[in-house]
């Protein structure tokens, strides 16, 4: 019996795990939210964060809001397969919900920043990494100023980091340029049902 079940467990398929980053307005939530409709099979997963909620984010939906003393205590105790400071706050992914799911044949998506895919790398080499390009720095500038939800002073601050962001692309294993939606988001379907087979 026991042999039996050892075996069933071998035979499940291991779950593939993408990681998706990209620089701040460069339409990476909104290509994250097209492959969840297309693929409701597929886990998201939802970061940890110690910042604040935007107008119309919900806890546990778009992320986990938590203090900086719970966040800290995490790392401390290992909990984060993945953890980084950006833009004065804290984002980190459990390492709990990542063995799970893989373990039993899920396949996740990890939309996170360059640090985290640095970090996710490290402990997943078979990681599948794409990277989400602005047309141009001055078309991702538009892009910010437009969502009338940052000050000068945060948008230059996150001008800067995509310039380091985007300076790192050749990390990830593909790379799509952002600059008509509707092209970005057939290429990264793609890639998706490639690798989902």
């Amino acid at each position: 019996m026991t042999k039996e079940k050892n075996k069933e467990s071998k035979d499940v398929k291991q779950g593939c795990l993408f990681v998706i980053s990209a620089p701040s307005g460069a339409g990476k939530t909104t290509l994250c939210s097209v492959l969840l409709e297309r693929f409701d099979d597929i886990a998201y997963s939802v970061s940890h964060t110690t910042r604040k909620p935007r107008p119309g984010e919900k806890d546990e939906v778009d992320y986990f809001f938590i203090s900086e003393e719970t966040f800290t205590q995490g790392i401390d105790q290992g909990i984060w397969a993945e953890w980084a400071e950006v833009h004065d706050e804290y984002y980190g992914t459990s390492a709990d919900f990542l063995e799970s799911n893989i373990s039993n044949g899920n396949d996740i998506i990890l939309d996170i920043d360059v640090q985290g895919a640095e970090q996710i790398l490290a402990k997943y080499p078979d990681v599948i990494t794409i990277f989400i390009m602005p047309p141009s720095l001055d078309a991702l500038r538009e892009r910010l100023e437009s969502r009338g939800t940052d000050s000068n002073d945060v948008i230059e601050t996150r001008m800067k980091n995509a310039e380091k962001e985007m300076a790192k692309k050749s990390i990830y294993r593909h790379i799509i340029v952002n600059d008509r939606l509707e092209k970005a988001k057939e290429e990264l379907i793609g890639i998706f049902e490639k690798y989902r087979k």
